[in-house]
């Protein structure tokens, strides 16, 4: 018997379930800053691959019913990582001038005492998204106690 070398395995891209390609494109092309690198037109079959630098990093599939359900299993949510709390700030002020909506108010730290922290809001069809760093949000309140900041809300 051979025995192969097993790596750690990585997130290769996330799939989200939309009910409207172009308003789902619009938010994460226009609001979070993803290019578009590739696009299925069929009516009945619609799709968009999305990533930074070539990569794909998501894909919009078009063929949901309704909105995004916290209850249902599943998605939780989608984390994207910053650089510095700058830059989620920067993204704070862009989702706030669109009217995003918002779970938290502000930046806020992931649990008391956590140096990590971000925002979390919610794309057009519900789904929960946050953006976060590992350090610079010591200042920021923690919503949820000693609890996960993104576990429930």
């Amino acid at each position: 018997m051979t025995t192969t070398a097993i790596g750690a395995l990585r997130t290769g891209h996330i799939g989200l379930n939309v009910t409207d390609l172009d308003r789902s494109l619009g938010f994460y092309r226009d609001a979070l800053g993803f290019d578009q690198l590739g696009e299925g037109k069929e009516a009945d079959r619609r799709y968009a691959f999305l990533g930074r630098d070539g990569a794909l990093v998501l894909t919009l599939w078009e063929q949901a019913s309704g909105p995004f359900a916290p209850a249902a299993a599943g998605l939780h949510h989608l984390a994207l990582s910053a650089d510095t709390i700058e830059e989620v700030r920067a993204y704070e002020e862009r989702l706030r001038a669109l009217g995003v909506d918002f779970a938290y108010e502000g930046v806020v730290a992931h649990r008391e005492g956590a140096a990590s922290g971000g925002i979390f809001f919610h794309d057009p069809d519900g789904t929960r998204l946050e953006i976060s760093v590992p350090a610079g949000a010591e200042d920021a309140p923690a919503p949820a106690g000693a609890a996960p900041t993104c576990g429930f809300f």
